[in-house]
């Protein structure tokens, strides 16, 4: 009688598991993502610094899931940027999708209004540069990563009293850009000397951007305001793969109308060195 029970127990439990399996089957449906078919966007990369002949803005659109990363501007737009409490200045297109403006210059403290009129599309951004805070030094010192010692920039700087400091640091090795994002507030360094080290992550031993001796060094410490700030902790969070981040979507962007992107009004100083 005993074996009987434990057989027909046994005999519903595998009814039962049966049932659900065709029940969550039954319930699949196969998605078919067609990646080609989302509506083009306009990308805005504008930049006004503290130092002539450094303003520009690069305008583009968005590509399907499987065309080339190949930069294709878009002409014929009309792009100015007026000073707060100053001039309006016009940006010429010198090739396709670049414009620049030599002569604009900004100032520390001031907000810069950008306004872009495309194919009956218009865009607006607005970005106060910040104070100018100066780059003291920069030097290469041997660190180890994971298994590997590599030779990484410190940045040297004294951040000002006063939270609200935000820094992005831009990295060339031998007139390479180096694609690691470098930003950084003050959040935790308020008013103290900062030494600041730009750790990045090449792929393999023979990367292009690992730092050699007699390699040729440049870095561009950019203070930006923190809108722009916001822009870069985004993106970073979307591309540095790690886990425990959120979906990924586009970055946050500081520029009105629907197009994605940034406009920054930033300070701009450049160190060079040669690699001991």
């Amino acid at each position: 009688m005993k074996a009987y029970s434990q057989n027909r127990s046994s005999s519903f439990l595998k009814l039962i598991i049966a049932f659900f399996t065709v029940l969550i089957s039954s319930c699949e449906k196969v998605i078919h993502l067609d990646l080609n078919t989302a509506e083009k966007k306009y990308v805005i990369e504008a930049t006004v610094t503290d130092q002539p002949g450094t303003a520009e803005v690069l305008l583009s659109q968005t590509k399907n899931f499987d065309d080339n990363n190949q930069f294709i501007g878009v002409s014929g737009a009309v792009i100015t940027v007026k000073e707060e409490g100053g001039l309006l200045t016009t940006f010429t297109e010198i090739s396709p999708g670049r414009y620049e403006a030599p002569v604009l210059a900004g100032t520390g403290g001031k907000s810069y209004d950008l306004s872009i009129n495309v194919a009956g599309n218009a865009f607006t951004a607005t970005s106060t540069m910040p104070a100018r805070v100066n780059l003291d030094s920069v030097y290469t010192s041997d660190e180890l990563i994971f298994t590997d010692t590599r030779k990484i920039v410190n940045v040297v700087f004294q951040d000002p009293a006063g939270r609200g400091n935000n820094y992005r640091f831009i990295q060339y090795v031998n007139n390479l850009k180096e694609k690691q994002l470098f930003i950084q507030n003050d959040d935790y360094t308020d008013g103290r000397l900062n030494i600041t080290k730009l750790y990045y992550f090449a792929d393999d031993k023979s990367d292009s951007t690992i730092i050699k001796s007699g390699d040729s060094l440049r870095v561009d410490m950019l203070c930006i305001d923190p809108n722009v700030y916001k822009y870069w902790y985004s993106l970073a969070r979307n591309t540095n793969g790690d886990n425990n981040n959120v979906t990924p979507a586009n970055p946050v962007s500081n520029i009105q109308g629907g197009a994605l992107g940034y406009f920054s009004a930033h300070t701009l100083q450049t160190r060079r060195m040669k690699v001991p």
